[in-house]
């Protein structure tokens, strides 16, 4: 056994070591860092009483409890909802048709996906396992096809990046990359130093984002399991992170009451969304298909839409009775849909 002293010593040097480091890469950054996205941006004419009312069209009811999660399929119709009544409502969002309702083994569920497909739905929460569900049944009742058990905490979120194989962020600090038909983990990803509470697919799907209570973003490579860059910024945890249409910059929603925009290329944050009269968290984060707006729920019962180059709240949504716990823009951009602790889903365009 060393000396604890000299032990000590060795990590307090490192330690200074870190902080050097740290402090010359931010001195580069600054250096490069020649222009704001506002000074960039000042000729072009603010949104901000320029846009069409956004109303709500369609209100879908049927969940029995507080609405935790939300997704739209690939089918730029259907879309499937979780809520702590115990069960998965897959919809038709024209129609406001229930077209399936899938019984949970939990009812402390977080998170839903559909699969690029349509084939599958995934749920997960406080049981710490993702739950699989095949649409293709042709009768009888909805059951697990497969249940995803590794995470020592719980499922915070989970995104399908094809058919075979889906991507889960915990409670337990870890994201995990599944395999689906065999219920195998392929890799592991761990970097964060808190909870991780979202994660977003890049449009080429070869990375990945991830959020986390520890008030960072990551950027992962699937191919190569590393994180391969850390955004930091925030100043409380952030609960939900969202691509860019592009795929080249994400957008951030945190318990600090404001949105932020990061871009890869410059490894840096671009804007950041928030208003003086805006004190509460942000649940979900979303991007209209263009990218212009970007779609921000809040704690305070709202839905805000903000103008992503000028970095102005453009429109608040209001008519939820309760916290905006998730929202999602549809895969053609014509629709936005809202879901909430009323235990009512809206959609808004």
């Amino acid at each position: 056994m060393g000396d604890p002293k000299s032990i000590a010593e060795q990590i307090q040097k490192v330690r200074h070591e870190c902080d050097r480091m740290k402090e010359e890469i931010n001195a580069h950054r600054a250096e490069k860092n020649d222009s704001t996205m506002k000074l960039a941006t000042k000729d072009i004419p603010s949104l901000v009483g320029r846009v069409d009312k956004v109303t709500s069209r369609r209100t879908l009811k049927g969940h029995l409890a507080k609405i935790y999660a939300m997704h739209w399929s690939e089918d730029k119709t259907h879309l499937v909802s979780a809520s702590q009544d115990g069960k998965l409502l897959v919809w038709d969002g024209l129609s406001t048709n229930k077209v399936h309702v899938i019984p949970l083994r939990s009812s402390w569920v977080m998170t839903c996906a559909y699969s690029p497909q349509s084939n599958f739905v995934a749920c997960g929460g406080l049981d710490n396992t993702c739950s699989i569900y095949s649409l293709r049944q042709r009768e009888g009742p909805i059951r697990v096809s497969r249940e995803l058990t590794s995470h020592t905490g719980y499922l915070s979120c989970c995104r399908f990046l094809n058919e075979q194989q889906i991507i889960t962020s915990s409670g337990d600090m870890l994201c995990i990359l599944w395999d689906i038909e065999n219920g195998n983990k392929i890799s592991e990803f761990a970097d964060h130093t808190g909870d991780v509470m979202s994660v977003s697919i890049a449009p080429d799907k070869n990375t990945f984002v991830s959020g986390a209570c520890d008030a960072t973003a990551k950027l992962w490579d699937i191919r190569s399991n590393k994180c391969v860059q850390t955004f930091t910024g925030h100043e409380s945890d952030i609960n939900s992170v969202s691509f860019f249409p592009n795929g080249l910059a994400f957008g951030t929603g945190s318990d600090d009451a404001s949105c932020r925009l990061f871009d890869l290329r410059a490894d840096r944050e671009l804007m950041k969304y928030m208003h003086e009269g805006i004190v509460c968290g942000i649940t979900s984060v979303a991007f209209s298909f263009s990218g212009r707006f970007l779609f921000a729920g809040y704690d305070d019962f709202n839905c805000n839409m903000w103008d992503t180059l000028k970095g102005d709240k453009v429109m608040t949504l209001t008519g939820h009775e309760n916290r905006v716990s998730c929202l999602g823009v549809s895969v053609d951009g014509m629709a936005l849909c809202t879901g909430s602790w009323d235990s009512s889903l809206r959609i808004w365009a």
